[in-house]
């Protein structure tokens, strides 16, 4: 049986094969590949990627990549597309080919009909004098110096290096388009991301009578009582005018009795945090997150453009949104 030791450094090799074998595509970000922006840039259609085997795996991934952001697209099996799947591809198309070689039969069989129908095409081979990269009307050479197989058989390396090389071309599209996070976000609505641009404020707050608040001439005791009632570990003190006043915090709390201060009869105004953060409700959850923590508050007070106070939520409500 290997020993641990001798795995760890089987592992490392194989790191470092694949490093190197990216980092030489640095130098083949050229011509070629602005060119093959240009010509999705320029499509009026879709993305339709293809490949065999290993390089059909990568190709669907980079479709997904291409369509979450902003390049629309999708993946046709080569040899789908024999029976019938080509039908799925239409003039105003590119077509991005993967195959190390350059020779596989199953892309080289539907070529011709690709070409005839006017869809322009990006190979992507590891062997620039290939079939398919002399037919190409860009091609993206994503070469590699050796497999991590010890073999240099098992395609390990090159599916890397292809997987670098589209997700070059997708960022790349990306930045060209001016797409930015909240279009991301829109195709994401599911997950966490999309919850985390996509979600204001007003989607988090409480609000109505779910608001902890009270007059500025209450006791601290009332006012104590409100934040027990409301559970948001804070209450909002309003002035005459309904205008926020101040805030009190449980952190308020713990620093008032650290002062001695006569719980039972104090007067909210005398120990409230006066002129507190606040926030809007057309505001990102997101960016309000980043603002609490960097200020290490716990919650806040939601106004409106008169000021006058229409929610309150706390970090909890966030976690519970799925924010943070």
């Amino acid at each position: 049986m290997t020993d641990t030791s001798t795995l760890q450094e089987l592992g490392r090799a194989v790191i470092e094969l694949e490093a190197e074998a990216v980092a030489a595509l640095r130098e083949r970000i050229n011509a070629d590949f602005a060119q093959a922006c240009r010509l999705v840039l320029d499509c009026s259609g879709r993305v339709v990627v293809t490949g065999m085997g290993k390089s059909g795996h990568i190709g669907g991934k980079l479709a997904a990549t291409f369509a979450s952001t902003g390049t629309p697209a999708f993946f046709v099996h080569p040899g789908e597309a024999q029976h019938g799947d080509l039908g799925m591809i239409t003039p105003g198309d590119v077509v991005l080919a993967i195959s190390n070689s350059g020779e596989t039969g199953e892309i080289l069989t539907i070529l011709p009909i690709i070409k005839r129908m006017g869809a322009k095409l990006i190979a992507m081979t590891g062997n620039a004098k290939s079939t398919l990269a002399r037919e190409a009307d860009v091609h993206l050479d994503v070469r590699v110096a050796k497999e991590a197989c010890p073999h240099n058989l098992a395609p390990t390396s090159s599916t890397t290096a292809a997987l670098a090389m589209g997700d070059a071309l997708a960022v790349a599209l990306l930045k060209s388009r001016g797409f930015t996070a909240e279009d991301f976000a829109r195709s994401h609505p599911g997950g966490k991301l999309g919850r985390r641009l996509l979600l204001y404020v007003r989607d988090v707050m409480h609000t109505g009578e779910r608001i902890p608040l009270v007059p500025e001439t209450a006791s601290l005791r009332e006012a104590l009582l409100e934040m027990t009632g409301k559970g948001l570990g804070m209450t909002g003190v309003l002035d005459a005018q309904k205008r926020l006043a101040g805030l009190y915090t449980d952190g308020d709390l713990r620093r008032t009795l650290n002062k001695g201060v006569d719980v039972y009869n104090a007067k909210i105004s005398d120990v409230m945090t006066r002129n507190p953060r606040t926030c809007r409700a057309d505001q990102l959850a997101a960016e309000i997150v980043q603002f609490m923590e960097q200020h290490h508050i716990n919650g806040l007070m939601v106004l409106d453009a008169d000021n006058q106070v229409v929610g309150a939520f706390n970090m909890q409500d966030l976690l519970r949104a799925g924010v943070v």
